[in-house]
């Protein structure tokens, strides 16, 4: 466990160091494409006192100088499946959006989309020493907090801080500074396979980059999707890539769980190109043109044409309908939604004040999606596109770039995270854990 929060610390240093020059790329390196960014920053690093524990990023002063995607290559589920593509497909999108930019860049931050993601609500409370809490009492607290048996092989991604109770006044962002005698604390704990994730660092450092942060993809896309009142009332934002869906929800501002579904887009594709006996790229593109899974009475009626070069004249020269190819693509969509709800009922976001869900991501694009979404998970559903950054380049500004957006949010101001304080290194006896939204409706 020091290891990792060195790890962290160090990564935390470098970003900041980073961004003291002005210049930091952001890599999202998802199953069906690489996008890469390449923010400058108009003045120094604005970290301020005042912004509290968790603070969560507005409109930030940097500007979007480099933009670049590529078709992701030995991706798999959201995880390095060939290492060797996977490097060759980062270093593509990173040398295009520098010879955009004009200017190289060393330093990455980049975001996870697989490596099946757990939750964890932890409870943490000490005596206050002095008269007022301090930065030591923080780390103190944090330290105190149950920590679960997450099993061999898994690694810290994320531990926020999401609420202080100081005495009896709870919902606390920042209690530093206050006076009182007994600090408690709920935080959010992030955990996922830790080999998924040292093999993206690996690939990131043979691409000679220097890795200065590492994020969730659903985490960064809730982030960028979310309107203000959603983030603070509660809702979910569920971000459909190719390989896998993400699964994020928040309140108070506050990612308080995370959860994924290996499936996504590219099973879609998958399904089409073997009902319908086509390549993959025209399977995607029949997907991308005509593709739908809610059938209308001109759909029998609408045709397809499928072009091949098989050399067999009958199969290269047929048509099939709309409706045809909607029966192919929706009960692989339902599958996907489903999961999601079943997620989502673990969770217990029935429980939850306000019951929003946002769609984001590439794979979110299928028209009729909303309306099928809404039916399956019982809830509104609404479109999320990528918010809170003015100047997007056109071609970033899609449901597929959401993440990619919310980590450049994430590079500029982060929430702080356990190992941004001083931790004592003391064992505490461990409790029960409890999944996050248990505690939350609780508590709070």
């Amino acid at each position: 466990m020091k290891q990792l929060y060195a790890t962290q610390r160090a990564m935390r240093n470098m970003r900041k160091a980073a961004l003291q020059r002005g210049l930091i790329a952001i890599l999202d390196v998802g199953t069906s494409k690489v996008a890469c960014l390449i923010l400058r920053f108009d003045g120094p690093e604005r970290y301020r006192d005042s912004d509290g524990v968790g603070s969560m990023a507005g409109q930030s002063q940097f500007r979007i100088i480099g933009a670049a995607t590529t078709k992701s290559r030995g991706m798999r589920f959201g995880e390095i499946d060939a290492m060797q593509e996977t490097e060759r497909a980062i270093r593509t999108a990173v040398q295009s959006a520098q010879k955009m930019a004009g200017v190289p860049v060393n330093h990455v931050i980049a975001c996870l989309s697989g490596a099946r993601p757990r939750s964890y609500g932890l409870e943490g409370a000490v005596d206050i020493h002095g008269e007022v809490v301090t930065d030591a009492d923080i780390g103190r607290v944090l330290a105190a907090c149950d920590m679960p048996d997450f099993g061999e092989g898994r690694e810290t991604l994320h531990a926020h801080p999401i609420n202080f109770t100081l005495d009896h006044r709870g919902g606390m962002a920042d209690p530093r500074g206050h006076a009182g005698r007994r600090l408690s604390t709920d935080l959010h704990l992030l955990t996922v396979e830790g080999q998924v994730m040292q093999n993206l660092v690996h690939c990131i450092r043979r691409c000679d980059l220097e890795l200065a942060g590492l994020a969730s993809s659903a985490y960064v896309s809730g982030i960028s999707a979310l309107i203000e009142d959603e983030l603070e009332m509660g809702a979910a934002c569920i971000d459909m890539g190719g390989g896998s869906t993400g699964l994020s929800i928040f309140m108070k501002k506050h990612m308080i769980f995370a959860d994924s579904v290996r499936l996504g887009g590219e099973h879609v594709t998958s399904d089409i190109s073997m009902g319908l006996q086509v390549p993959g790229a025209m399977a995607e593109r029949i997907k991308t043109f005509y593709g739908g899974v809610i059938a209308t009475g001109v759909d029998d009626r609408e045709m397809i044409e499928i072009k091949g070069d098989t050399g067999d004249w009958h199969h290269d020269r047929r048509t099939v309908t709309r409706a045809e190819l909607i029966g192919i693509m929706r009960p692989r969509v339902e599958e996907i939604l489903e999961d999601v709800r079943a997620q989502l009922d673990a969770a217990g976001f029935d429980s939850m004040p306000s019951k929003s869900i946002v769609l984001t991501g590439g794979a979110s694009q299928i028209p009729g999606l909303e309306s099928l979404a809404s039916r399956i998970l019982g809830h509104q559903v609404r479109m999320g596109r990528p918010m809170r950054v003015a100047g997007l380049p056109q071609s970033t500004t899609g449901p597929a770039f959401a993440a990619s957006v919310g980590l450049a949010l994430f590079a500029a101001n982060p929430q702080d995270e356990w190992w941004d304080f001083d931790v004592p290194s003391v064992s505490y006896p461990a409790r029960s854990i409890r999944r996050a939204i248990h505690w939350i409706k609780t508590n709070w």
